[in-house]
């Protein structure tokens, strides 16, 4: 299982329009590419039924919450605290998405898609916010990928699309032979 997970780092409070339309917009990339999606820490306060109707009435984004809600219909949906020691297990080894992955954790993109390829299930973590992911999570994580292999720093939303897009591609690239 791939499940792209996207760590809210924006306020823990009250509900931004970042929130909701980053949630819109994960949710068609996710399902086209075959990914989960996974919230951490976000600040709503409701079930994942309620979720998805709020999302779906604040944004056209996505189809109007469609595609948000056959995630959620699939069981391909999770909403959770931001975890102190572990993520949950169920959702793969931990994947950190940053322009500067430490050199003992740094896997690139054409490796990490041969672990996809093997059948191996990953967390893709993704922060939401100016800072991205809390540098904790990095050592919770087994591996650091930079998409670009090139240190490019890239917006939340463009990480979102272009991740799984990009790995998928190069799955799919690989499994036909045009390599």
């Amino acid at each position: 299982m791939l499940t792209l997970g996207i760590v809210n780092t924006y306020d823990k409070i009250k509900v931004l329009d970042a929130h909701y339309r980053a949630i819109a917009r994960a949710a068609p990339i996710c399902h086209a590419f075959g990914f989960s999606l996974a919230l951490f820490d976000f600040p709503f306060k409701m079930n994942a039924d309620e979720l998805v109707e709020y999302v779906a009435d604040k944004t056209t984004i996505g189809d109007s919450g469609k595609y948000l809600r056959m995630l959620h219909e699939k069981k391909h949906l999770f909403v959770f605290d931001l975890p102190k020691k572990g993520f949950q297990p169920q959702l793969g080894s931990v994947v950190v998405t940053t322009s500067k992955p430490e050199k003992k954790f740094s896997i690139t993109p054409e490796a990490f898609t041969d672990e996809m390829i093997n059948g191996r299930s990953f967390l893709v973590l993704v922060g939401l916010g100016r800072k991205g992911l809390p540098k904790n999570l990095f050592s919770l994580a087994r591996y650091h990928l930079d998409i670009t292999s090139q240190g490019i720093s890239l917006e939340t939303c463009t990480a979102i699309g272009c991740i799984p897009a990009y790995l998928t591609g190069m799955v799919d690239c690989k499994s036909s032979g045009c390599e």
